[in-house]
């Protein structure tokens, strides 16, 4: 009897919400079937995803950033078939791979001149809690500082820097030395460092949560006062590295040079997961001192033969098709001309970003019908105003967005790098129709805000 991935995924397509009921977390096919988004994709293609009638989605996801350069990519598909094609050794763990090699030396190629050297893993998360072992190991020191919103991932190191308390809630005790303060606060900074005890600083040069950008001299001052200090001064730069930003690491736009960089998500092609460091000589040289310590600190399927060539294939995918640079014009674009609707919209606060790393908030309007509006929604719970803008956007004009944090009104797009000027125009056209229903009150948006703030009370109240 023969094994066919093609078959089982025909045979179970319509399946999916049952099965994760079942057997994964219902929790989640609650949610996605409250707010109308249980529907069943059936391939996608690019920034584009499709469902079972043939639907068109466009996808300003793209996996939380996984999918820079576009969902089943042919380039990168191809070099994992021939990948699997060749029988290469892979993971003979008492060697060293030709491919990461490679792919090393390939990043490098891309970051500041002071990170010379490359630790592999498999995944954002894993290379935030390689950040901390390198930075403690290094300086000889304990403490960790990060910044309030920040998000470094979720395994227990990384938890530990994560400034959402609705992450971190009930897995305590955390790892111990590690300490928040402002984003974009230099004075904050300088006190914390001014001990002359801290090990590393790990910051998002733009926050994720809420894409937080900082002050023009922010980053370099970080830099300036880490040095000051003694501190490692390390680049999250998971989500908003590899063009996202309209430069290929996101600390260009500032010209600094961290000790440490941290990335992941779009370095996969969206197939393989693989993570990595950029780290200084000093650091390499200082953690793997001896011959003894040279699997100090490791991961059992990084540098893996897939892995590497999706990565490879990614970097390659970048510079061929030229969408970092696509990825600055495009997003500016879109910046723009939402900022240009603020005159006409009073919820609209702002449009904010680089690149493709785009934020949209809304705040509480002037007129009192529409204030009063607002304030029923955010007495049921703060943010639920920017639900009234994605569920339309997704059910009426098939594109796909997410709220940008707990409690924010502000929804995020992180769209794949290839946009076109024809995605540039439905999404602007999209919001710009979207937007101007929430100013009709009442109106049928409406109608879906109230039934999401019925939700939210019931939920607060167990329900």
């Amino acid at each position: 009897m023969t094994f066919s991935i093609a078959e089982l995924f025909e045979q179970h397509s319509t399946d999916k919400f049952d099965l994760h009921e079942q057997y994964l977390n219902n929790q989640m096919v609650r949610v996605l079937k409250t707010i109308g988004y249980d529907r069943h994709y059936q391939r996608a293609i690019g920034q584009y995803l499709y469902d079972q009638n043939g639907t068109e989605y466009l996808d300003l996801l793209s996996g939380f950033g996984v999918f820079a350069i576009g969902r089943n990519h042919p380039t990168v598909i191809s070099a994992l078939q021939e990948t699997l094609t060749l029988e290469l050794p892979n993971l003979v763990q008492l060697d060293v791979s030709v491919l990461s090699g490679l792919l090393g030396q390939e990043i490098l190629k891309t970051t500041p001149e002071n990170l010379n050297k490359i630790f592999f893993c498999n995944s954002g998360t894993e290379a935030v809690e390689a950040a901390i072992k390198f930075a403690r190991y290094t300086t000889k020191r304990e403490k960790i500082v990060f910044c309030e919103h920040g998000y470094h991932g979720l395994t227990m190191g990384a938890l530990s820097l994560n400034g959402e308390d609705t992450f971190r809630e009930g897995f305590g005790p955390l790892l111990p030395g590690c300490s928040a303060i402002p984003f974009n606060d230099l004075a904050a900074l300088e006190a914390a460092l001014s001990q002359n005890d801290v090990a590393a600083f790990i910051v998002e040069p733009i926050q994720g949560k809420g894409v937080n950008l900082p002050d023009d001299n922010y980053l370099p001052e970080v830099e300036r006062l880490c040095k000051q200090y003694g501190t490692l001064f390390v680049a999250d730069e998971v989500q908003t590295g590899l063009g996202r930003t309209g430069k290929f690491w996101a600390v260009d736009h500032w010209h600094v040079k961290p000790d440490m960089i941290c990335m992941a998500k779009a370095l996969s092609g969206g197939f393989v997961p693989v993570g990595a460091v950029a780290i200084t000589q000093k650091i390499m040289d200082t953690v793997y001192n001896r011959m003894d310590r040279a699997v100090v600190h490791g991961s059992t399927f990084s540098k893996n033969n897939m892995a590497m060539a999706a990565g490879l294939a990614t970097l390659h995918v970048l510079a061929e098709e030229k969408l970092v640079e696509n990825s600055e014009k495009v997003g500016a674009d879109i910046i723009n001309s939402l900022n240009a609707m603020r005159d006409k919209y009073e919820f609209l606060k702002e449009a904010r970003g680089k690149g493709m790393m785009i934020a949209i908030e809304f705040k509480s309007p002037k007129s009192l019908t529409l204030k009063a509006a607002w304030a029923m929604l955010e007495a049921a719970n703060k943010g639920l105003f920017c639900q009234m803008i994605t569920i339309p956007l997704f059910k009426e004009h098939h594109i796909l967005t997410q709220v940008a944090g707990h409690g924010m009104n502000v929804v995020k797009l992180l769209p794949p790098l290839n946009l076109t000027q024809k995605d540039r125009d439905h999404v602007v056209t999209s919001f710009d129709q979207v937007i101007a229903e929430t100013h009709q009150v009442p109106g049928s948006i409406w109608d879906l805000g109230k039934n999401l703030a019925s939700h939210a009370l019931k939920g607060k109240k167990g329900g």
